[in-house]
């Protein structure tokens, strides 16, 4: 008998007078740093704002390279400048704003399965989930309780 698997996704979807005060400053910093992406060859946008459990909060872009797998998704950047220089300090929230140069209207994006993937080895390192909040075109933001659900079947842990 062939069994079945079901994942359920479950996403929050919030108006911006929904954010905590920690997350609004996360969107407003996201916003005010978006321009700061070195995206020449695709003109797409993205920048994240995280928060560390120690209540500092960095903010990265996407950088790109003339030879596109050696760019870097905004959500790594910042992943990995923090984990660098705060190590012990557990990643709390993250959130993520994208749109093309020339829109004045943003896309909604997800973390790309590298980005996912990396968000996993953080919430295996800490033990706890990672907030992943997503700006939308119209102002709204879609909230995941964990990468679990965007990535229903990561990789986990391998020592264990």
């Amino acid at each position: 008998m062939c069994k079945k698997i079901e994942f359920n996704v479950s996403l929050r979807v919030l108006a911006p007078e929904e954010l905590q005060p920690v997350e609004r400053t996360l969107l407003e910093r996201a916003l005010a740093q978006i321009t700061n992406s070195h995206a020449p060859y695709s003109d797409f946008l993205v920048c994240a704002a995280l928060l560390l459990e120690n209540g500092e909060i960095f903010v990265a872009n996407n950088q790109e390279n003339v030879s596109f797998p050696v760019g870097v998704c905004a959500e790594r950047a910042v992943l990995s400048y923090a984990m660098s220089n705060f190590p012990d300090q557990a990643p709390q929230k993250i959130l993520i704003v994208a749109k093309r140069r020339a829109d004045t209207a943003f896309a909604t994006v997800t973390p790309c399965g590298l980005c996912r993937q990396t968000i996993n080895e953080y919430e295996i390192k800490f033990g706890k989930p990672i907030e992943i909040i997503m700006y939308t075109p119209k102002g709204e933001l879609l909230k995941a309780s964990g990468i679990d659900q965007l990535l229903p079947f990561r990789f986990n842990d391998l020592n264990s």
